[in-house]
């Protein structure tokens, strides 16, 4: 099954990128050997290989967590290292637009 050509012209305005024309020739034969790349991977027989999320195995947390009943608001307060009017204080994390 053979991929339409993609223009990398086309592309990169989507990306709102400004290449030259020496880029473009340089990077649309790298687009399509990975789209040919991509295409032979989905060739593959993967009927018998079971899906996971990661190649190595995932250990879970190193402590015990402690059910979220017997913790009350005022012991997560008296932990938080900013609070202000029963609640939490975190950083601003974003800027004004």
């Amino acid at each position: 099954m053979s991929q339409p050509a993609i223009d990398v012209r086309y592309v990169a305005n989507l990306a709102r990128l400004e290449l030259s024309d020496e880029e473009i020739a340089t990077f649309q034969p790298q687009l399509e050997a990975i789209l040919r790349h991509a295409e032979s991977l989905s060739a593959l027989d993967l009927s018998g290989i079971e899906a996971s999320a990661h190649a190595n195995t995932v250990f879970g947390p190193m402590r015990e967590d402690v059910p979220h009943e017997s913790m009350s608001v005022e012991t997560v307060l008296q932990n938080a290292p900013d609070q202000a009017q029963g609640q939490i204080r975190v950083p601003k994390v974003v800027t004004d637009a």
